[in-house]
């Protein structure tokens, strides 16, 4: 059964319930989230300079692995949101995602070598990917139909918050300890774990027509071929803004780039995600009652901000300051995607839906990310960022032409 159009008079007239509104799982999601990403931030901050400092690593490298690892999540995606779909059950593959990811925080400042490294960011992924899937479905499960946007802005913002805790704890301590990395990186255990009680004691999935334990033939590829096309041009508007975006280990290496110290080097991603976490949930909520199309137009305008103010940087001021726009573009742009994932796919095929959504994503960051590290060797880091603002310049084009074709769309 097909949701109402995008541009129907609930989706764009409907008034959204106050925040305070959303269900008890809603906030057990989002602070999950939030204890995760301080965990997984805190190392993600220090990674990237880790490896080219500490390890040897080159920028085609660390490309790489940033690229392979988001692209490993993304495949696995689809696998378990189509089992989520399947199982009628998704708090069990959610949990042991976010409990593998747990455990590789082990791993991390044992590192000896790129190849220790690698094999904890790809670890890490597959935990991304079991979880990501279903848990994206089951807020569109909890959440009401005309809340669905400001649902999915408040995880982002309280994923975004804890994205600025890990940096900010990542800086304090670097201070403490004398820029000594793998100390610093001990620090991510506890809330990864924190996030797994968290999400084993208060979420509660909601019954569903399966649940009962009848037989349910398994899903097939004419199942997905049930998804409409306005779900597959939301997959391709997700695919086209992740090329325009690569990985945001660029960023902190551009800050060491201008001279920041390594100490310093998370400041940048507390700078991004301040801006991300303050705009999610407003641009969550006018997603519900406003028009998509501007919104997703205004973050491609930001991220080309962005990667310009980030070309041109000959300072850390400036570096902040294109970091501060990126944050606006994400918090303007990722809870809208999935919104309009979970508006657009079946209901019983949410997760499948997700999985696929991500899928294509992911293998967008994939080539991004080895783009820009070949870009960054061979023509300098200025050529990376002015790039990605050309890619950003053409989704925008084509998300503006694609308004003016017959069929299905997103609202003008």
């Amino acid at each position: 059964m097909d949701s109402p159009p995008l541009n129907s008079p609930r989706s764009a007239n409907a008034t959204p319930a106050p925040w305070r509104a959303l269900p008890t799982g809603i906030w057990a999601l989002g602070f999950a989230s939030l204890f995760m990403d301080i965990s997984s931030e805190l190392i993600h901050s220090l990674l990237p300079v880790f490896m080219v400092t500490t390890l040897g690593a080159s920028m085609v490298t660390v490309g790489i692995v940033e690229g392979v690892a988001e692209a490993t999540a993304a495949i696995l995606k689809v696998f378990s949101g189509a089992l989520s779909d399947y199982l009628g059950k998704r708090k069990v593959l959610m949990v042991v995602g976010y409990a593998l990811a747990a455990f590789t925080k082990l791993i991390f400042p044992l590192a000896t070598s790129i190849g220790w490294v690698f094999t904890a960011r790809f670890v890490d992924r597959v935990g991304k990917g079991i979880r990501d899937a279903p848990r994206d479905a089951l807020v569109a499960d909890l959440a009401p139909p005309q809340m669905r946007g400001a649902a999915y802005g408040l995880r982002q913002a309280l994923d975004s918050v804890g994205a600025l805790i890990g940096p900010l704890l990542a800086v304090a301590l670097m201070l403490w300890f004398a820029d000594d990395v793998r100390t610093a990186m001990w620090f991510a255990v506890v809330p990864a774990f924190i996030t797994v009680a968290l999400l084993l004691v208060y979420v509660r999935e909601p019954e569903r027509a399966n649940a009962d334990g009848a037989p349910k033939a398994p899903l097939t590829v004419a199942d997905a071929k049930r998804l409409p096309l306005r779900y597959w041009l939301v997959v391709a508007v997700g695919a086209v803004f992740t090329l325009a975006r690569f990985s945001e280990a660029f960023l902190l290496l551009r800050a060491q780039d201008v001279g920041v110290e390594i100490g310093y080097v998370p400041v940048v991603m507390v700078v991004m995600s301040l801006f991300y976490a303050v705009a999610a949930y407003p641009a969550g909520a006018a997603a519900d009652r406003g028009s998509q199309r501007t919104l997703l137009l205004l973050g491609l305008a930001l991220l080309i901000a962005a990667d310009l103010v980030l070309a041109s940087a000959a300072s850390p001021l400036i570096v902040f300051a294109g970091a501060a726009l990126w944050g606006l573009h994400m918090a303007l742009t990722q809870g809208l995607l999935s919104k309009l994932v979970a508006d657009t796919a079946p209901a019983e095929l949410l997760g499948t839906g997700f999985g696929l959504f991500n899928l294509a994503s992911g293998g967008a960051l994939l080539l991004a990310s080895v783009i820009a590290g070949l870009l960054w060797s061979s023509f300098g880091a200025s050529a990376t960022f002015l790039a990605g603002a050309v890619f950003a310049a053409v989704a925008a084009i084509g998300l503006l032409a694609a308004g003016r074709l017959h069929g299905p769309r997103l609202p003008a």
